[in-house]
Formats: structure tokens, sequence, C-alpha cells
């Protein structure tokens, strides 16, 4: 039988560390307030005219094929997860495309938000299952600190998020030992206005307006008290359902990595699950939110420090506007 598993990953980060201090001088903040109420201490921005959404996303798949052992022109297929796309249309997994000596293989957009690395996986795994393809490469990658106003009115979003990319190779393999063993993915999308960025949308005829960027709607809005409700909830809900369909319990979780929202989510979601610290990877603190790329980022962090171990059971989870959750249970 065809299975799947990650054969090889990388990440990029600009070179720009933007600390707590800094965005001092540009709202009413401080670190010890960002540090309480997220984790965060640093957070990384894009450099205009040397990064992109796809061109970091080329530079973390640079590194995840060389782990890999493969080359561009092995790789069948892209999923490119971003909420943040170089251009409207058309989307940044063709703009990846173009980036390295692929082939003209498919590449195909996710747009899941925070949830996007695991729905990649999971497109990823049931390609090479079915047999279609035998290397797909699943990337997640934002620059998002130039939505974000660095003012005093959107201070509890600009101080969350940051800039980065994470790339993984999922590759075909008979070995049982060493595959993804399943996925999960939900949506609630009645609670799509609790976390969202409005405007510029489809559903004025001006799509850009001076009355909006009064109002403010052009900024991200998050329900703050809605979100880290809903998230402590599915956060377990999803690593449960993933050790249920495999029949596990948390016992046999070796590494936890959840999307990189809140370290206080992360926290609740780790006592919660009754699991000990060693057990739950956090690099939030370095990195702040980086959406669709928070995973795969800490995923190779652990693999470059020889955390993950042959046949260790590792689960990714994640929950984000939608809203979305996911979990995906693999062995490595």
């Amino acid at each position: 039988m065809t299975y799947s598993r990650i054969a090889g990953l990388g990440f990029y980060v600009p070179e720009t560390m933007v600390t707590n201090h800094d965005l001092e001088k540009y709202m009413d903040t401080s670190d010890e307030w960002i540090r309480e109420r997220s984790g965060i201490e640093t957070r990384h921005f894009f450099t205009e005219g040397k990064d992109t959404v796809s061109k970091m996303g080329a530079r973390a798949s640079e590194v995840a094929m060389e782990k890999a052992g493969v080359t561009p022109e092995e790789i069948d297929f892209i999923v490119f997860a971003t909420l943040s796309p170089d251009y409207n249309f058309p989307g940044s997994g063709v703009l990846l495309q173009r980036e390295l000596p692929f082939r003209n293989i498919g590449a195909l957009d996710v747009r899941t938000q925070c949830t996007g690395f695991i729905y990649g996986l999971s497109v990823a795994d049931q390609f090479i299952k079915s047999g279609m393809y035998k290397n797909v490469l699943v990337v997640g990658s934002e620059i998002q600190s130039n939505i974000l106003e660095k003012s005093t009115r959107n201070r509890d979003f600009a101080v969350l998020f940051g800039d980065g990319a994470g790339a993984a190779v999922v590759q075909a393999t008979d070995n049982e030992d060493s595959r993804i063993l399943s996925t999960h993915l939900h949506s609630e999308g009645k609670y799509a206005e609790d976390l969202l960025l409005e405007h510029p949308g489809s559903n004025l005829k001006d799509r850009m307006s001076t009355k909006i960027i009064e109002e403010g709607k052009h900024l991200p809005y998050m329900k703050g008290s809605a979100v880290f409700k809903h998230a402590v909830t599915r956060f377990p809900e999803a690593i449960n359902e993933a050790l249920d369909a495999n029949n596990m319990t948390k016992d046999d979780i070796d590494m936890l990595v959840p999307h990189q929202a809140n370290l206080r989510i992360s926290e609740a979601v780790r006592r919660k699950m009754g699991l000990d610290e060693d057990k739950v990877y956090n690099n939030i603190q370095r990195y702040g939110n980086t959406t669709a790329a928070t995973i795969p980022i800490a995923l190779s962090e652990l693999d470059e420090a020889g955390r993950l171990e042959k046949g260790d059971v590792i689960c990714l989870a994640a929950f984000g506007s939608g809203f979305t959750w996911a979990s995906c249970l693999l062995k490595w």
C-alpha cells in the first residue's frame, strides 16, 4: 500500500527582526503588555524589493527539497497555503512554480488561513495515496506586516503577526512505520466575522473608499475573547479526534506542534490535554504568528535541532479564521 511521509523540511524568515520595544514607537503598548497577552518577544518583517510571499516560499522550498534529496524537476505538484498572496490573482502557487526550475506542474492555492498548512498536507496525502503523485511540495508563506496598521487602534492585531515561510516535501512511501497516519479538517462559517479582513472585498461596488479607511474596515478584525474560547475547545477536539482515529491516547504523543497563534492558547491546550511542557513545541516568542507558516517553521526547527526521532508520534493542530480547525497525526 502507498502512504505519504514528510521527507524534508525548510523555512525562511526575513532578516529584519522587530522587537516589542520597536513597536512602542508606533503605538500605545509595552514589552510587558505584549508578552503578557501573547508571549511574543520578537517577529520578522519583510524587506520590500527583496522578499515576496512566493520568493520566501521558494527559499524555504529549496531547503526542504535539499533535505528530502529531490530536485525541483522531481516535484509533481505544489500546494501553497497563504492568506497574503502576492496578487489577488493569480495565486502564489504559480509564482512559486516560476521561481525555481520546476516542470509545468499543477499549483493549488489554499486559503484556510491558520489551518492552511494542515489542509495542504491533507491534499498532498490524498494525491499520493491515490497514486497520482510521488512528490508534493506543501508551502505556507505569509507577509502580514504590511496589512497591519502600526497604530493604537490596531494594536491588538499589530503586535501579534510576523512574516515567514515554511515548506515540506511530502513523498510516497511503502513504510507504514514512518508516514502520515491521518488528517482531520473542519469548519464553522457562522463565526466568519469574528476574525476577518473585510476589505477590499467583492461585496461593495467600491472595493476601497475613504469611508472604509476612516472606519478601519481595511484592517484585520478579531473578537479576541470569542477566538480564544473557541480555540481552547477546538484544539483538544481535533487532537483527540486524530488520536481516536489511530487507537492512540495522549500518552502516545511524543511532540505536539500547535499553530502558533498565542502562547496563552497553547498553554491552555497543553494543560487541558495533560501534556508535559517538553511535549509541546512553541516558537511564537521569536516569530510571532506567521499564520500558514507557523507549523512548518516549528517542524523545521525541531528537525534541525534533532528533536524528531524515527518512529516518534507527532501531532499537528491548528485553529483560526473561518472558523477552521484541523489536525494531523504522523509517525516520523
